[in-house]
């Protein structure tokens, strides 16, 4: 008889739909509709800082200007002025939180960071440009991706290539506003990159550009200085502690989005909406180095055709991971053009563990004690400011 065969082909399949049962899959949910949005546009906003009272503090590079924002009741002031002096700013960036209730402004026109007290006065600053101890000149650039909750800057190393050899990799630096001393955290890797030089040898230019969409390592911080790297190799999640041990987290299957005319458009016009990337200019007179900083704004929009571009996207974007207040980290993911936004949402351990989604374009820029906040935008590529509940994750 031929029952015991059959029975054994049936065993085999049973077993085989236990384990793909025991893969543990993430949750699917919406942001769905804000809670807040805030009347009044932006020219771009990078990061967003919650007060105490449920306030915010918002920078705007293009607009360069500095405002608390009440989002419920639609109002916003300007904290400051526009200046060179100890109470100016030229191009305020970026807000961090500081221990103590204090803000960490980011002045990128005047090439410093400013720390803001809890009544908004302006006290001590810190140049971008730093210059290490030990021989020769080295220079670091302090610009905050990440602040923890002792006042520590993450910052990404320059990662050379000026006008030699463009390396694929770069450490992430933990530098003590203090004593304005730098560790290494983790390394990361590069997106490809292309670079030109123009002019002679007393003279020289270097203009090094990344290739759109092509694979990089993101990351973030959180309060309590663990470091989150989402790695593009195979897409899985690492966390960093602060003693230098890494937790991994399992890989994270995706389908590449395979780049067509629509999502090189959608990046272009991606570039315009978010204030473009962050300028450096660098320049060696008699011995002595300087460097400027700027976010440009959206001006002309370049061709496609001006671009290099892969064949498809990678899985997520290599950009600031945001870290809500529970410790998790949200990538954000590359989708189809058009598509609705998705973040996957990372625990403690590195494992994804829910996909939040949102309309078509918009971009999470911050947390609070128990909100999202959101940016949208509109046909002129104005930013507008939006708070959604938190929502209720695994």
């Amino acid at each position: 008889m031929t029952a015991p065969r059959y029975a054994q082909r049936s065993s085999l399949l049973l077993l085989l739909l236990l384990i793909v049962g025991a893969v543990p899959a993430s949750a699917q949910t919406s942001l769905g509709r804000p809670s807040a949005k805030f009347p009044e546009d932006f020219g771009s906003i990078q990061t967003v800082r919650e007060l105490r009272d449920g306030r915010l503090l918002v920078a705007d590079p293009l607009g360069k200007e500095l405002y608390v924002v009440d989002v419920a009741a639609g109002k916003r002031t300007v904290v400051g002025r526009q200046g060179q002096g100890p109470q100016e700013y030229l191009q305020p960036d970026a807000v961090w939180p500081l221990p103590g209730d204090s803000t960490l402004l980011v002045d990128l026109g005047n090439g410093r960071v400013v720390v803001l007290g809890p009544d908004l006065s302006f006290g001590p600053t810190m140049p971008l440009a730093l210059s290490l101890p030990g021989p020769g000149t080295t220079l670091l650039l302090a610009l905050p991706q990440g602040v923890d909750g002792q006042g520590r800057i993450y910052t990404r190393a320059l990662g050379g290539g000026l006008g030699g050899a463009l390396p694929d990799s770069a450490e992430v630096l933990r530098v003590d506003r203090r004593t304005r001393a730098a560790d290494t955290v983790a390394s990361i890797k590069l997106p490809d990159r292309t670079q030109t030089r123009s002019g002679g040898p007393d003279n020289q230019n270097v203009q090094i550009s990344n290739v759109p969409l092509s694979p990089e390592d993101a990351w973030g911080v959180a309060a309590d200085g663990w470091v989150a790297v989402a790695r593009a190799g195979d897409y899985h999640l690492e966390w960093v502690r602060p003693d230098g041990s890494v937790v991994r987290g399992r890989p994270v299957p995706y389908d590449a989005v395979r780049i067509g005319a629509a999502e090189k458009e959608e990046w272009v016009a991606e570039q315009g909406r978010t204030g473009g990337g962050i300028a450096i200019g660098i320049s060696v007179e008699n011995g002595v180095t300087s460097m400027t900083f700027g976010r440009g704004g959206p001006g002309a929009r370049q061709g496609v055709d001006q671009y290099t571009w892969p064949e498809r996207k990678p899985a997520f974007a290599g950009a600031r991971i945001p870290v809500d207040g529970s410790g998790r980290a949200w990538v954000r993911r590359h989708v189809r053009a058009g598509a609705s936004a998705e973040y996957d949402v990372f625990d403690r351990a590195g494992n994804r563990i829910a996909t939040v989604t949102l309309e078509p374009g918009k971009r999470v820029v911050g947390f609070g004690a128990s909100s999202v906040y959101v940016v949208a935008f509109d046909e002129f590529d104005l930013n507008y400011l939006e708070r959604y509940p938190l929502p209720a994750l695994p």
